[in-house]
């Protein structure tokens, strides 16, 4: 682990290859799991604001389970999440003709019906930030299921941190991003 800024960051996003292979794997990261994605505290108010907007992009279980739960939903820890159907799919997931999961804030987003892409957590998959008091921890969550985007990846050698790239900078700033490519470089 190394220390950029506020942030402890695993070697593993230097070190390992990843490229989403959504083709191979259809989305199963939004779809397989026992909680939703993680959610930043302004995020919960996005998705009540954006929500008018998204919804004609979701699938009617989607859409259940949203006004039954709520836009987002509080776990017993106290953390934030996207709400789930029936305790698997994301709520906000939809397929597409191949049965391809994909996210319908995304859609809205690529369709310009609005102007936030998704969770930042979704964005920097799959890195996974831990917030501390002093610090956040940036880490690599190694999941079986996305074993062909670490074969993808190797294939075309793009490390963890260049896959998520613009993830990153959404997240941590250009400059934070700047000092990881100096650390990678000299790694």
């Amino acid at each position: 682990m190394f220390q950029l800024g506020k942030t402890i960051v695993s070697e593993d996003i230097i070190e390992k290859d990843f490229v989403c292979n959504i083709s191979a794997c259809k989305g199963a990261c939004c779809i397989d799991g026992d909680a939703g994605a993680p959610l930043e505290a302004d995020e919960a108010k996005i998705l009540e604001d954006i929500y008018p907007k998204v919804k004609p992009f979701l699938r009617q279980e989607g859409i259940d389970a949203i006004e039954a739960q709520g836009a987002c939903v509080t776990t017993e820890d106290g953390e934030l999440e996207t709400p789930l159907i029936n305790g698997a799919d994301c709520a906000y997931v939809i397929f597409d003709e191949k049965k391809v999961a994909l996210c319908a804030i995304e859609e809205a987003y690529n369709q310009g019906e609005i102007t936030w892409k998704k969770p930042v957590s979704c964005h920097l998959y799959p890195i996974r930030v831990q917030e501390y008091s002093e610090f956040s921890a940036v880490n690599y969550h190694k999941w079986q299921i996305c074993d062909v985007a670490c074969t993808l990846g190797e294939e075309l050698q793009v490390p963890i941190y260049k896959f998520v790239k613009e993830a990153l900078i959404r997240k941590f700033g250009e400059d934070w991003y700047m000092e990881l490519e100096k650390v990678a470089k000299n790694y």
